[in-house]
């Protein structure tokens, strides 16, 4: 692997290779070729970051005013901003996501995260209660904010920046220190961010970063670690089942934002155009690697073939290639094995009988790309809802379209669902916008629209889509624990 670029820890404000140097190749899902080797932290990288948190949180940094926080968060957001080249150059190679959404959305969101919670704290007003006491006295409480101390942050492949941010800036500009585990899958961003909070004059301790897998490595070590006050993660569910036990141990709080099977709902009096185009990026947007993205699509029966045709239309006119071709649309999947667990969902729904619509398997693609992780945005129907493919999240571009007839009967089938994240209801009637989205048992409702999202509302789902809520005010609530100051007036 000479040669490469190296992604080295970032602990006590400072990059290392660990003690042990080892390292794991970073490759390019896109080409499939190795772009870098990444060190590895050790239990020993994980005391050394975790100390180096707990240091900053009894220093200047905890206890520093919020106004003063948010200046120098407003620092990073610069810094994030002036290296946007840097940044995107690490995500598109990290993800082989297409250059464009990457450039305009996930990069500038990120820094626009540290903008609002950085404001966010800084404006907040502090909460003050008074009450008469029985003897004629008065008594005045008063309700602070305080950090809650050490944050593991252990952030996933598929929004790498974006969804690290959603997690560090709240928890920074409510005074905490992080310990960041990113995906070994997508670690650069991470460790570049390093270099702009030191820049920004974020104090050496309050930002580190470990590099590794789950089990028996630094995630591991890290959710484990006793000196560690609260975990927030997103991913798979089975990791965050994980997390959880190890969180229980201390009585540490958790945040996890888990998987999603969600469904979109498509009513026949809704613009049917606006319909498809909408959940032809709730399907295939990111590769369908995203945890809000539609599996699961529900069609009144009048439109039903419109529909899928439509779709089907919008999914073989997507460009896969280069990722900075402005043609491209259409990125790989993070991995080839990743890959090979969506083929396996690919099989099931052939062996149970499905109508393949398009796609179900893999393209030919010339090279530098025939080594990637691609594969074809797929469409099915004619699937029981006791399937696999159904049920369970694949985390791939494809869908299962199936028809409906009335509304009693698509709030049952969308709501026979161990998971509940996120849904899409299409109708041109407000009414009856309003009373479905009423009873869908999940967290984010999207009506005639897929992915808007004002980021000071709270973001979660219920049942095997995770446990607690992000954004806003949520994420405030999260990364802070009260203080009541009771004082007798007199």
């Amino acid at each position: 692997m000479t040669g490469e670029r190296e992604v080295l820890n970032f602990i006590d404000g400072a990059y290392g290779k660990g003690t042990g140097q080892r390292f794991f190749a970073d490759r390019n899902p896109a080409t499939g070729q190795v772009i870098a080797r990444v060190f590895e932290a050790g239990a020993g990288e994980v005391d050394a970051a975790v100390a180096a948190a707990r240091r900053a949180t009894a220093g200047a940094w905890a206890q520093m005013d919020a106004a003063r926080r948010a200046k120098v968060l407003h620092g990073v957001a610069d810094g994030i901003m002036a290296r946007l080249d840097d940044f995107v150059a690490a995500e598109v190679a990290d993800t082989g996501k297409p250059f464009a959404p990457t450039a305009k959305g996930e990069v500038p969101r990120a820094a626009q995260q540290f903008r609002l919670f950085a404001d966010m704290v800084a404006l907040a007003p502090e909460q003050s209660l008074e009450m008469a006491l029985g003897d004629g006295g008065r008594a005045r409480s008063i309700v602070q904010r305080a950090p809650r101390g050490v944050i593991a942050v252990i952030c996933p492949w598929n929004l790498p920046l974006m969804l690290l941010s959603w997690k560090v800036a709240p928890a920074l500009a409510c005074g905490n220190s992080v310990v960041v585990k990113p995906s070994e899958e997508t670690p650069a961003s991470a460790a570049l961010l390093g270099e702009v909070m030191a820049a920004a004059g974020v104090p050496r301790g309050v930002y580190n970063v470990v590099h590794g897998s789950g089990p028996g490595a630094a995630g591991e070590f890290l959710t484990r670690h006793p000196d560690v006050d609260a975990i927030t993660f997103t991913g798979e569910t089975a990791t965050g089942e994980a997390i959880m036990q190890a969180a229980a141990v201390g009585v540490r709080d958790v945040s996890l934002e888990l998987g999603g099977k969600n469904a979109g709902i498509v009513f026949a009096d809704c613009d049917l155009e606006r319909a498809i185009a909408g959940e032809a990026m709730a399907v295939f947007h990111n590769c369908g690697q995203i945890c809000l993205g539609n599996e699961r699509l529900y069609v009144e029966r009048p439109v039903f073939d419109a529909f899928v045709e439509g779709l089907k239309q919008r999914a073989e006119s997507l460009v896969m290639g280069d990722p900075h071709d402005p043609k491209t649309r259409l990125g790989p999947l993070i991995s080839r094995a990743h890959r090979d667990k969506v083929l396996s969902y690919f099989q099931k729904a052939r062996g149970e009988g499905a109508c393949v619509v398009t796609g179900g398997s893999f393209p030919d693609m010339p090279a530098p790309w025939a080594d990637g992780a691609w594969i074809e945005p797929t469409i099915w129907t004619g699937l029981s809802e006791t399937s696999a493919v159904v049920r369970e999240e694949i985390f791939g571009p494809c869908c299962h379209i199936r028809p409906f007839d009335d509304e009693d009967e698509v709030i049952g089938l969308v709501n026979d669902s161990p998971y509940g994240l996120t849904a899409t209801v299409w109708t041109s009637d407000l009414d009856r916008a309003s009373r479905v989205s009423g009873r869908l048992a999940v967290g984010v409702v999207w009506l005639n629209s897929w992915m808007l999202r004002d980021l000071r509302t709270p973001f979660g789902g219920r049942g095997l889509s995770g446990v607690g809520r992000e954004g806003g005010a949520s994420s405030l609530d999260f990364y802070s624990q009260p203080r009541t100051v009771c004082a007798r007036l007199g």
